[in-house]
């Protein structure tokens, strides 16, 4: 049984409905609530189950399979504006990973946020949060899913300052929602110019959609600013949106304050939602990203610029970038999110160096495991009265034995550790595909720290970080012994007052991550080197069972290399953090060894304080110019124009009055005295009639008589 294209828009409308009614539903009922969410999810993933079956099979090496649903929306002239959804094993894949995992998440919140006084609200948010990125995922118009894309950035607002009665949730929600905003600007400037010159925003149409074969090859022709090809410079200005979403540097800054939401908020923004976005809008639109007019770079000959190169550095530095950052955080959801931004980078180096499959392998698999690992962290937070500093935790593995075994779980496939976790299979074949990669080769002519300064070799580094930080943070939280001192946390409600014990969470709470867990050991076999399934499946080609797989060069060698830098993490973490009890007194490890580093770190690279005195006090500069040009100038020059209006005004009623009004008024009063007069001759008396007859005679004798005599 396979879903209907034309009815793909209900698995985003069920949630979308579901939110409605919540949004007019009352805060005590909550049970009514919670069941709307999660039914319409459930039924949105069974849908999404249905659409994918009917994507299997039905693509082939030569022609890939796109089935779409166009309809008119308005019109333009003599043409009309179409918007559509599209059903393709990319779109299938993303709709059931969003659908399960989002489902999984509802059910945990049900035990999360079981005692706050908003749980209604809080289900209306998620519902319409799943409904937006469900949206995004279908979309077949570009602008269709910018629109769902805005609408993915106003639920995540509405999520992380959920609690807007702290004042920091309250400024998290304004930095995601306006960094965000700053490249989805640039993103819409894209579209503008995508729609100029294509002539259409459906992806795909027959033929003449924007991301086939036709119009790539008119862009690609075109050429723009240096050279480049149009189809390069729209593909960055749509990255960018991407690096708002998906928290790239420069724009990552927002992802981190986002845990100041519920934790099952953060679980759905890291895992199936926002950051996932950036990176599908990127596969989506890969097509356009990849396609160039053969343009040079004029730094490394040889390398051909596109869209993609700037994907994978972009990508490749972000990896590092956060992994550095991570290394040296003492919030439990705060490494995490760190953890977040640094796989993204993985994500996007992928899809840069190795296409759509790498890296979306890497984006299923990784949000299995890193709702694994957020719900885990929520767990442990709950377990411990709310505490989310993991200096004041330790010993867990024995008073949470369930979040202990399944967060492993997660930690051991975040960190890709070899053969029986997802993450090593995904993360090894961005590896593969980086190391072949033209772009991580350079000429010989180079510098010793350019030839080791290539996104493979961030890669590494980023994967070697990877498992030490996630090692570090399981032997703080989970090893030793519990190091709270018997002081309840600053935010331990009432009904744990009288006791500081950590607890294992209810089973509605623990469910989700044992079915999590198996996910996060079962997804790496559908995309091995030996069956690639999944990148098959992308890419529609049959996929075939080769044992010998394994033992080729390439493949050997970054299995090889995988298993050696993840065992140097984890090594290197036991060394310093297991060996013996962590004391809550004592300094970090690594702050005893090297503290300007790691403070460097802690402080992020003190990113945030440069975008304060730079970016930040320069808008608040340029708005006291604003506010000073408005007040003095501009309100100044209406003012003066108001003034010379109201004098203008005065002259005109003075002129009016005594010089337009004093003559009209004498002229009449002198017509007036003319008519008076004359109405004396036109008296109808006859005596007067011929009295004047009488002295006009006389008087034309007169004249004459002193004619004649002048003559």
């Amino acid at each position: 049984m396979y879903l209907d294209i034309k009815y793909l828009w209900l698995i985003p409308a069920l949630p979308l409905l579901a939110a409605g009614l919540i949004a007019v539903t009352r805060q005590p009922h909550r049970r009514f609530a919670a069941a709307l969410a999660i039914g319409a999810m459930a039924i949105s993933f069974i849908l999404a189950c249905f659409a994918f079956a009917g994507t299997l099979g039905r693509s082939s090496a030569a022609t890939s399979f796109h089935e779409t649903w166009n309809f008119n929306w308005f019109q333009i002239g003599e043409n009309w504006f179409r918007l559509g959804w599209v059903l393709d094993p990319l779109a299938a894949v993303m709709l059931v990973m969003v659908t399960f995992v989002s489902l999984l998440i509802f059910i945990y919140s049900v035990g999360y946020m079981a005692h706050d006084e908003n749980f209604t609200r809080f289900f209306c948010f998620l519902s319409l949060f799943a409904a937006a990125m469900l949206g995004v995922v279908i979309a077949n118009n570009l602008l269709l899913l910018f629109m769902c894309w805005e609408l993915v950035g106003l639920a995540s607002y509405l999520l992380i300052g959920f609690w807007y009665q702290k004042p920091s949730a309250a400024a998290a929600a304004k930095k995601a929602f306006i960094t965000t905003r700053i490249g989805d600007v640039v993103f819409f400037l894209g579209i503008l110019w995508l729609y100029s010159q294509a002539g259409t925003l459906l992806f795909y149409d027959g033929g003449s959609g924007c991301l086939e074969q036709n119009a790539l090859n008119e862009l690609a022709t075109r050429a723009t600013i240096a050279g480049l090809a149009v189809s390069t410079g729209i593909g960055l200005l749509i990255f960018c949106g991407a690096i708002g979403k998906s928290g790239q540097v420069p724009l990552h800054v927002w992802l981190p304050d986002a845990m100041e939401g519920p934790t099952p908020v953060s679980a759905l923004i890291h895992a199936a939602t926002m950051v996932a976005a950036g990176v599908f809008l990127v596969a989506r639109v890969y097509p356009l990203m990849s396609a160039n007019g053969g343009e040079v770079s004029n730094w490394s000959p040889g390398i051909h610029v596109s869209a993609l190169t700037v994907v994978a550095w972009v990508g490749a530095i972000t990896a590092v970038f956060a992994a550095c950052i991570a290394v040296a955080q003492t919030d439990i959801k705060r490494i995490l999110a760190y953890s977040t931004v640094s796989q993204l980078g993985f994500m996007m180096l992928g899809l840069g160096v190795g296409g759509i499959a790498v890296g979306m392998f890497h984006l299923i698999t990784h949000a299995f495991f890193k709702a694994l690992l957020f719900l885990g962290a929520g767990s442990v937070i709950h377990g411990c009265h709310e505490e989310q500093d993991i200096r004041r935790m330790g010993g867990l593995k024995k008073y949470m034995p369930v979040t202990f075994a399944t967060y492993a779980i997660g930690m051991m496939a975040l960190s890709g550790v070899p053969l029986f976790f997802s993450g090593f299979w995904s993360k090894d074949g961005i590896l593969e595909k980086a190391h072949e990669w033209s772009g991580s080769h350079w000429p010989a002519t180079s510098s010793v720290l350019g030839v080791l300064f290539t996104p493979f070799h961030l890669g590494v580094f980023a994967a070697l970080l990877t498992a030490f930080y996630m090692t570090r943070q399981v032997c703080y939280v989970f090893l030793g012994n519990y190091r709270a001192n018997g002081h309840a946390s600053a935010h331990a409600g009432e009904a744990h007052a009288g006791s500081n014990e950590p607890h294992e969470s209810p089973r509605v709470m623990t469910w989700p991550l044992i079915i999590l867990a198996a996910f996060a050991i079962l997804l790496g076999f559908l995309g091995t080197p030996v069956w690639p399934w999944f990148q098959s499946y992308l890419n529609g080609i049959a996929p075939d069972f080769e044992f010998g797989r394994l033992f080729e060069g390439p493949v050997l060698f970054t299995l090889a290399l995988s298993t050696f830098i993840v065992t140097a993490g984890v090594m290197l973490a036991w060394w310093l953090y297991g060996q013996k009890p962590i004391q809550s007194d004592e300094p970090d490890p690594l702050e005893r060894i090297r503290p300007e580093i790691f403070g460097l770190l802690r402080r992020k690279f003190f990113i945030d304080e440069v975008y304060e005195v730079t970016v930040i006090r320069f808008n608040a500069w340029w708005a006291r110019v604003c506010d000073g040009l408005d007040f003095w100038f501009w309100n100044g020059l209406v003012h003066a124009i108001g003034y010379l209006v109201v004098g203008l005004a005065w002259i005109d009623q003075v002129f009016d009055q005594f010089v337009i009004n004093l003559g009209f008024d004498e002229g009449c009063k002198g017509a007036a005295r003319g008519g008076k007069l004359l109405s004396r001759l036109q008296n109808g008396r006859v005596q007067d009639y011929l009295r004047v007859i009488g002295v006009a005679l006389a008087v034309l004798v007169l004249v004459l008589i002193w004619g004649c005599r002048a003559s």
